[in-house]
């Protein structure tokens, strides 16, 4: 398989990664962040402590794909969704966003624990740059899908992880950006809520969003995404179409059964297994 998927001739790509490389220290995470360059400064670094994720990324994306990310644990996953939401920035190399982000990345990026959630709906809408006309009129909405609005004076820090994702992604997934960045924190969530965000990412796919999804779930990987990036052992081993990466992947793994294999039997449980698990 090749490296690199084909690009759309003379189709500019919303996001654009040129030999990224991103590196933390093993004992302890310090990695440069926005705050850090303006506040303290680069960082050294203990050259015997680095451990860099992956290295030499290349790839561009298009409006409107929907991309799957997989991976073992500790693979760089959820750090290549931080340096496009730019969260994080990279150590090599340069990645480039040419349209806005809305990031379901971590439980609590961007909520503030001391703040209600009607003051958390507020704020993290308009660092988004939604207008206060416009917090105003999807307030209701937001409040709907979370399913929490009888609690919305009570501290965010109260949550439960599931609460926090409930408030979280109602609110990302109405910042009406262009792309769409969601992480694995939708497994906390209970069975019937995660239904219901998969139907939103749905509506969202259909209206152009471009979609970055982490997920171990091979039925969502595949229902919902096109292509796929495989990270491994520091690199982008694999970049095409889903089912081809997925396969790689698998057969890295030693977990790969051919099709004919399989009987009835265990088809049925693979496919149990892809309607209950989650991101």
């Amino acid at each position: 398989m090749a490296a690199t998927a084909a690009t759309p001739p003379g189709d500019e790509p919303v996001i654009s990664l040129r030999d990224v490389g991103i590196r933390f220290a093993r004992n302890r995470r310090r990695k440069r962040s926005v705050r850090d360059l303006l506040v303290r400064g680069r960082l050294g670094m203990d050259a015997n402590g680095e451990f860099w994720p992956f290295r030499h990324v290349d790839f561009d994306i298009h409006a409107g794909e929907s991309i799957g990310v997989v991976g073992r644990n500790g693979q760089g996953k959820s750090t290549l969704l931080s340096l496009i939401a730019g969260v994080l920035l990279p150590d090599e190399g340069t990645v480039t966003v040419r349209a806005g982000v809305a990031p379901l990345i971590a439980l609590t990026g961007g909520f503030q624990s001391e703040l209600t959630a009607r003051e958390n709906i507020w704020l993290v809408s308009g660092l988004h740059g939604m207008t206060n006309a416009q917090i105003a009129e999807a307030f209701d909405e937001i409040v709907e899908f979370s399913e929490l609005g009888e609690f919305l004076d009570t501290p965010f820090k109260h949550f439960s992880s599931g609460m926090k994702v409930r408030l979280a992604f109602a609110v990302v997934s109405r910042l009406d950006e262009p792309i769409l960045l969601v992480d694995e924190v939708l497994a906390v969530g209970d069975k019937r809520f995660r239904t219901k965000c998969l139907g939103r990412i749905e509506e969202l796919l259909s209206g152009g969003t471009t979609l970055f999804l982490v997920s171990h779930s091979e039925g969502n990987l595949r229902r919902y995404c096109e292509r796929g990036l495989y990270l491994e052992s520091g690199e982008l081993r694999a970049d095409g179409p889903i089912e081809e990466v997925l396969e790689r992947y698998a057969r890295d793994q030693g977990t790969w059964v051919e099709g004919d294999d399989i009987d009835a039997e265990q088809a049925q449980e693979l496919a149990d297994l892809n309607l209950d698990d989650g991101f």
